[in-house]
């Protein structure tokens, strides 16, 4: 309150009294009873006027209060005067001529002074009211304030300022403008509302006034209501945001897939490769070099980092290098939830406000925990374990203080962007030795390290590995086969589906966000060693330097279990394999090759199951059965034992016809039937090509409609695994064991960080005689003639093998090549084909054929070889000849004629012991003896005269030793 309206001021107020006012001083204008005239400014209806108020008017205050009696009609108002010492003024107020007035003020001894306005007639324009001080009062000055006085027929009075002079001081009386409607100051008039004049108002800056009012009043509404909804939304984000548990959070966790030992890696599968680890899993040096790194306040802040957050804005606006300011608790809420991957303000809100309520609700270590399980590291790698994998090839728990601030310093820029190539040591090695000191220094600066109970400062750079072409990562290896065979039997337990189930998730979806650990039933030795030996493209395989069109399978199994050892299919699980299993892009059930003779071990099996003996005859000659257009050949070769070979020989020798005939005696479904029983599941037909489960179909119902006589010999199509299988059934006494690639399933307890196997999953060991004993040993003993003879014996131990080859259609070129064997240890089945259709023979560089003779023997020599290192050395069964020699429709040759050999008298020695007439003497048979057989009598010196005339060839060469036969054709 200013001094001007204090009672107790110098600067009192002084009023001009009005009507009304007793005991005070007349004004010009009052009768001296006292009564009111008739004349006031504002006459209210019955003609009474006031004095203080005017009922239609302005009121003007300058410093005190001074009332201003109206004069001339109905409008009125009323001035304050200040105070101008002691006593009142009387201030009477007349027009001025021109437009101003003077207005002497009196001193009024200890009165008020009132100042009557009436108004200018005509024009009437400021009127100025000198005050003259009271005699003897203290100095001191009145103020008149500014009066609008105006209404009906007066107009508007307008009173200006006065000065109140003198030795005691001066009273200053405000402006006090009247005026009437087309008068000075009224409407229409000079100075009035819509006319012109220095007392006046432009009605059009009145209304852009108005106007500018309403916008401002808008504008700060709409502000006030933006405030209030941003505080509302922040307010509704923060109260409706759910915190999902960090361990319920649908992270994508790859799959693991290792070998027999747990610790190979077979393959990892996934969209993100991340193997969840929990705190006890991470070393506390590890976790403060992640503090240090990114958030040093993070055992300190609620979350949000409010300090952190002015000081990266500062530093933004103030031209340095751009910061985020972002916490760890930020970054795992960024990273763990899908609506937070965006780069908006609202994001920033949210993840703010997220990290806070995950601070308020879960501790630091369960924050870190969860943390160093999402962030990316880098080299495809996501989590602390993957990178602690990738980078050191260790696990999280073993990680040093080096290695830990190595993997901290990654988290800022773990790859190469266009303005900076980040901070991997192999690609930036510079700025990840300064970043990695960064690390250091700040855990160092914080307590973290060189402090009693912590680790000691590391002075050295710790080695990190090269980043790999092959991280493991996916099916596109050698291995990756593996893959589509545990998809397989992850079906069969119901963990998933491969065909669609509408009740089931996809079995290639679990895989790559499940999270499973399956231990496989690979022998790592065993792979490397098959990879080694038979990879396409690979320096120093059996392929190597062969045509570009060759393409090897191998299979190895072990007997006793029905475990897939080692498998090769093609360099890659996403391509073709060529050893299993395959649908086409019209759907189709694909991947079988024609076994060629070594079918022949299941017809031999079905034969001696049938009673029929393996030293019982065979016709072996070619001939064309009935409804055939060619001839059944032996591979273009003619059997010295024309129609006369027992069984086993036929086998030894992979003659063909005897087979043949073996199928038609004892039936091809009993041939079928005894694949199935070993392990042969799918076959196919040639013409045209359509696969059939022996295992779901009975065998009379497809032999022999659709699976015809030379079933016997190898015709129709299997795959290399179902070969392996039904080889290692024979290799076990007869006992089959389901081949299978998986031994554990087991997905991880978040809670304990425990692996726990999943129910219903894993191997299920169930031998099933399904071939007698004695039917598989003699099988066995007679294939173990064949890898000697095929430079394919194993060092030091014995095997059984069996080779096999098919042609290409109606050419003499072959197509399919073979060599399938094993031991009591391992199984394995080898193919060589053609990977190019336009070019499906296979050819050494010379030209030549390749048959199961040449390259699968070598291959299947070399990996047996290494692959039985560490097994005993097998003792195989031998012959027995078992079952009925008769069988068979061999055709015995005509004993020879027999000779005119002279009578000899029982004492005739010479005559006895000349020869001559023993039909080629103990082992001959070559209808030579005498003096030059080399087969047969005791060789003595011959008398003159005696013997017979030797034969033209000089004598038999017997000796009963058939020839040796070659077997490079079959």
């Amino acid at each position: 309150m200013n001094s001007y309206g204090d009672p107790s001021s110098l600067r009192g107020r002084a009023r001009i009294p009005g009507q009304d006012d007793p005991g005070q001083a007349d004004d010009a204008y009052r009768s001296p009873s006292g009564d009111p005239r008739g004349v006031n400014w504002s006459t209210g209806p019955d003609g009474a006027g006031s004095s203080a108020h005017a009922s239609a008017g302005g009121r003007a205050s300058v410093g005190g209060s001074a009332s201003v009696p109206p004069r001339g009609g109905p409008a009125a108002g009323s001035a304050s005067v200040g105070r101008a010492g002691p006593g009142r003024a009387s201030v009477p107020v007349s027009p001025a001529p021109g437009g101003r007035a003077s207005v002497p003020v009196s001193p009024a001894p200890g009165g008020r002074a009132s100042v009557p306005v009436s108004p200018a007639p005509g024009r009437a324009g400021r009127a100025s009211v000198p005050v003259s001080p009271a005699p003897g009062g203290p100095a001191g000055r009145a103020s008149v304030g500014a009066a609008g006085v105006g209404a009906a027929s007066a107009g508007r009075a307008s009173v200006g300022s006065a000065s109140v002079g003198g030795p005691g001081g001066r009273a200053a009386v405000a402006r006090a403008s009247v005026g009437g409607p087309g008068g000075p100051g009224g409407p229409g008039g000079p100075g009035g509302p819509a006319g012109p004049g220095r007392g006046g108002r432009d009605p059009n800056a009145v209304a852009r006034a108005r106007k500018r009012k309403r916008m401002n009043m808008l504008i700060a509404g709409f502000a006030v209501f933006i405030m209030l909804a941003g505080i509302g939304v922040v307010g509704f984000t923060y109260y409706s945001t759910n915190v999902v548990l960090p361990k319920e959070i649908p992270l994508p966790l790859s799959t693991t897939v290792y070998a027999k030992d747990g610790k190979t890696l077979v393959a990892k599968l996934g969209n993100e490769n991340r193997t969840f680890v929990t705190i006890n899993d991470i070393p506390l040096h590890v976790r403060d070099a992640v503090a240090a790194a990114e958030d040093r306040n993070f055992y300190r802040h609620s979350g949000v980092d409010y300090k952190g957050i002015a000081r990266a804005a500062w530093n933004n606006l103030s031209g340095g290098d751009k910061q985020g300011a972002s916490t760890i608790t930020q970054q795992y809420a960024r990273n763990a939830y899908e609506n937070l991957r965006d780069d908006s303000y609202a994001r920033k809100v949210k993840e703010a406000i997220l990290a806070s309520k995950l601070n308020d609700q879960f501790g630091k270590e369960q924050i870190m925990e969860n943390y160093l399980n999402v962030i990316y590291f880098g080299r495809g790698a996501y989590g602390i374990e993957a990178a602690a994998q990738t980078y050191f090839n260790t696990s999280a728990r073993k990680l040093t203080v080096a290695q830990g601030a190595v993997l901290a310093a990654l988290i800022k820029q773990p790859q190469a962007s266009p303005t900076h190539k980040g901070y991997d040591p192999e690609v930036n090695p510079t700025d990840a030795k300064i970043r990695w000191d960064y690390v250091i220094n700040g855990m160092v600066e914080e307590g973290w390290l060189d402090q009693p109970g912590r680790e000691k400062r590391p002075t050295e750079y710790p080695k990190v590995q090269k980043a790999k072409k092959d991280n493991g990562f996916g099916v596109a290896s050698p291995r990756g086969n593996v893959i589509n065979y545990v998809r397989k039997e992850m079906e069969e337990w119901g963990l998933c589906s491969n065909s669609g189930a509408p009740d089931k998730p996809s079995c290639v979806t679990e895989l790559r966000e499940g999270g499973y650990r399956v231990t496989t039933t690979i022998d790592p030795k065993m792979q490397k060693a098959l990879e080694e030996a038979a990879q396409v493209g690979r320096k120093g395989s059996v392929l190597d330097g062969q045509r570009k069109n060759l393409m090897a399978a191998v299979v190895s199994i072990d007997p006793k279990t029905g475990r897939v050892l080692a498998y090769y299919g093609g360099n890659s699980g996403a391509d073709f394999d060529y050893a299993g299993l395959n649908t086409n892009q019209n759907g189709d059930i694909v991947g079988g090759h024609p076994p060629g003779s070594s079918f022949k071990v299941y017809t031999l099996a079905a034969a001696i199951d049938a009673g029929i003996s393996v030293k019982s005859h065979w016709d072996a000659t070619p001939f064309k059965p009935e409804g055939y257009d060619t001839e059944i050949i032996n591979a273009g070769r003619n059997a010295s034992c024309a129609k006369w070979c027992n069984l086993q020989e036929s086998t030894v020798q992979s003659y063909n016809v005897p087979f043949f005939h073996v199928a038609e005696e004892i039936g091809t479904d009993k041939v079928v039937d005894m694949a199935r029983r070993a392990g042969i599941r799918t076959m196919w037909t040639v013409d045209p090509p359509k696969p059939y489960d022996l295992t779901k179909n009975k065998p009379e119902e497809l032999a022999p409609k659709y699976f015809d006589r030379v079933v016997g010999f190898g015709q129709y199509p299997i795959t290399v695994l179902d070969h392996a299988n039904g080889l290692a059934t024979l290799a076990h006494g007869g006992k089959y064991n389901k081949a299978h690639f998986v031994r554990t399933v087991e997905k991880q307890n978040k809670s304990t960080g425990k692996w726990d196997k999943v129910p219903g999953t894993g191997e299920k060991l169930k031998p099933q005689q399904v071939i007698r004993p004695e039917v598989a040993n003699e099988v066995t003993a007679v294939l173990k003639e064949i890898p000697g003879k095929n430079n394919a014996s194993l060092v030091g131990r014995q095997a059984a093998g069996k080779t096999g080859t098919w042609q290409h259609a109606d050419t003499s070129q072959n197509a399919h090549a073979w060599m399938v064997g094993y031991d009591e240890n391992v199984a394995t089945a080898v193919w060589i084909g053609s990977r190019d259709p336009k070019k499906p023979q296979i050819l050494d560089p010379g030209g030549n054929n390749i048959s199961g003779g040449g390259l699968p023997s070598r291959l299947w020599k070399r990996y047996m070889d290494e692959a039985l290192k560490g097994y005993d050395p097998s003792d195989l069964p031998s012959v027995t000849g078992t079952g009925d020699q008769d069988a068979g429709n061999g055709i015995a040759p005509a004993p020879p004629p027999p000779d005119n050999d002279p009578d000899c008298a029982p004492t005739d020695f010479f005559c006895q012991f000349g020869g001559g007439g023993n039909n080629g003497g103990d082992n001959g048979g070559n209808r030579g003896g005498g003096r030059g057989n080399n087969g047969g009598g005791v060789p003595t010196d011959p008398l003159p005269g005696g013997g017979g005339d030797a034969p033209p060839d000089g004598g038999g060469g017997g000796g009963g030793l058939l020839p040796p036969r070659s077997t490079a054709r079959e």
